[in-house]
């Protein structure tokens, strides 16, 4: 979020010497929980990997999220590897059924781990980027790397061609992919509902 860590005064103006593309964060937090809302209709409280190093417009997104869907938030803080398991016992502990990791650098980079931990302890998890669920997620929902890769190339060819990055605004993501992972569905005994199947991007059987 580059406004909100003060990189820029705003997407549209950035104003500065910063543009570029945002992976909107804060406001997919909440679709996640609806999908796994969808994906597991009985749930009723997920655990919360919080790394306090994110954007901090997404917890208060998730929790507003959590409420209109009358689910019951278990936030966990975790600001290193070393805390992931501490993080399951204690979402074990507190009966959560499912667990959403809106992924920062650090959880991303040790989203294989994650992977690991959440089927250990049963528990379904959803995370931000296509490559969680391939590492082993019940799903993920974010935005399509490649469309943001090629709007960044856009912006580095405007920028060589002399533009100015205060004038070109930051962008959002504009296509998002659902990857649902029955492999990972399977080994937690779980049947995905048909209608959540054939909206998803990609499944991984």
């Amino acid at each position: 979020n580059p406004v909100a860590t003060g990189l820029a005064a705003s997407l549209a103006k950035p104003g500065g010497n910063i543009t570029g593309v945002t992976v909107g964060q804060q406001e997919l937090a909440g679709k996640r929980l609806q999908l796994l809302r969808e994906a597991l209709p009985r749930l009723s409280r997920v655990a919360v990997l919080r790394d306090p190093n994110a954007d901090p417009a997404v917890l208060p997104e998730t929790e507003s999220a959590a409420r209109a869907l009358n689910l019951q938030l278990l936030v966990f803080t975790v600001r290193a590897p070393a805390d992931f398991d501490g993080a399951f016992r204690g979402a074990v502990r507190a009966r959560a059924e499912a667990v959403h990791i809106n992924e920062t650098s650090m959880l991303t980079a040790h989203r294989g781990k994650l992977a690991e931990l959440a089927l250990k302890n049963r528990l379904p998890a959803v995370g931000s980027f296509r490559g969680s669920a391939e590492a082993g997620f019940l799903m993920s929902y974010g935005p399509q790397w490649s469309d943001l890769f090629l709007r960044v190339a856009t912006l580095v060819d405007k920028l060589l061609r002399g533009a100015k990055p205060a004038d070109l605004p930051i962008e959002q993501p504009s296509k998002f992919e659902l990857v649902i992972n029955l492999k990972t569905a399977k080994a937690l005994g779980l049947g995905i509902p048909q209608p959540l199947l054939l909206r998803a991007d990609q499944i991984i059987e």
